[in-house]
């Protein structure tokens, strides 16, 4: 099973990823990836760079960022492997772990759904 991970943060900080923490990192998404549980993983750009597609009423409109709204904002991913939720609980925990305690981070684990779209268009 896939899941995502959502790395939430607190935007506009000016918290930047120490020498140490980008080491650790790297060996982590080395060894995980070789491990083939991780499956892709990156930071996200400033929401000050991003922009909002809405669809309402059958029309689409773009809000250009930054969200002014928004206090904690997804800030990174990881697309895990897992076997259960718990599994990639835990693979989630190992990223948290890494930060240290310089850090205030929380993220979301949920599973990709993942329809099986082979039977679509076919007559029964």
């Amino acid at each position: 099973m896939r899941f995502l991970s959502m790395v939430r943060i607190k935007e506009g900080t000016g918290q930047q990823p120490s020498e140490r923490l980008m080491n650790e990192m790297g060996k982590l998404i080395d060894e995980m990836t070789k491990a083939g549980v991780l499956l892709d993983t990156a930071g996200l750009r400033p929401t000050s760079e991003g922009a909002r597609v809405k669809l309402s009423g059958g029309k689409t409109s773009v809000v250009d960022g930054p969200f002014t709204e928004s206090k904690e904002v997804v800030g990174g991913y990881a697309i895990l492997n897992a076997a259960s939720m718990q599994e990639a609980i835990e693979l989630t925990h190992r990223f948290l772990l890494v930060h240290g305690d310089e850090w205030e981070l929380d993220c979301e684990v949920r599973q990709l759904e993942e329809p099986d779209f082979s039977a679509c268009g076919q007559e029964a």
